[in-house]
């Protein structure tokens, strides 16, 4: 009985605790992205690459604060600004 127990715990923890680092290596992801696609935001139009900017910015400083939904959020909307940018040019 102490072992099924043991082992459920051990699992569950598991379980939890996988979400977390999910949300850590999607906003380390995205950020990377970004990063590499620095070169194609400066070819952005006037209000594309100030809203991607702004969105760049906070994904930046919520990374840094170790807000992982709000990095994931800022950092999805500045990628899709650029994804958006290329479908118009294309």
């Amino acid at each position: 009985m102490k072992r099924t127990y043991l082992s459920g715990l051990i699992v569950a923890s598991a379980l939890v605790a996988s979400p977390v680092f999910a949300a850590e290596d999607l906003c380390a992801v995205n950020m990377q992205k970004l990063n590499d696609a620095k070169t194609t935001s400066m070819q952005l139009g006037d209000p594309a690459k100030s809203q991607y900017d702004d969105a760049y910015k906070a994904a930046m400083a919520a990374h840094a604060a170790k807000d992982e939904k709000a990095c994931i959020s800022h950092s999805t909307d500045a990628m899709n600004i650029l994804m958006d940018a290329q479908k118009s040019k294309g």
